[in-house]
């Protein structure tokens, strides 16, 4: 297991985390640590306890926002994905329709051409 160091509020922590997670736990640390730095900046020194619970508060509300976020997006891509799928099914339908109309029209045009050349023209019979 590999550890790293990260900075939070100026102090140090030393932290385990699975091998190449790294640089991943550090980013972590240093957007937390941004979040702490921002509530020092506005309410002033208030307590290492109290800022680090509005600072998780206020990443967990950011967390929530973008669940909501993410729940609608699967929501629309649902319906596109119905929208999409009545679309095929109605070009399949379409497809098919015209495919018969054209077969039909074909054979209803070589039923023509037979009758034509089965029947002599007027000046072969004088």
């Amino acid at each position: 297991m590999a550890q790293v160091t990260v900075m939070i509020d100026g102090k140090a922590y030393r932290m385990a985390c699975d091998e190449g997670q790294e640089d991943h736990l550090i980013g972590l640390a240093e957007r937390f640590d941004r979040y702490v730095s921002h509530l020092k900046e506005s309410f002033g020194e208030i307590g290492d306890q109290r800022v680090t619970v509005m600072a998780g508060i206020m990443v967990m509300d950011e967390l929530t926002e973008l669940q909501k976020r993410v729940k609608g997006m699967e929501s629309e891509i649902g319906t596109l994905r119905k929208t999409r799928d009545d679309a095929l099914t109605k070009a399949d339908k379409n497809d098919a329709a015209l495919t018969g109309a054209l077969a039909g029209l074909a054979q209803r045009m070589e039923d023509l051409a037979a009758r034509l050349t089965i029947r002599k023209p007027p000046e072969a019979e004088a």
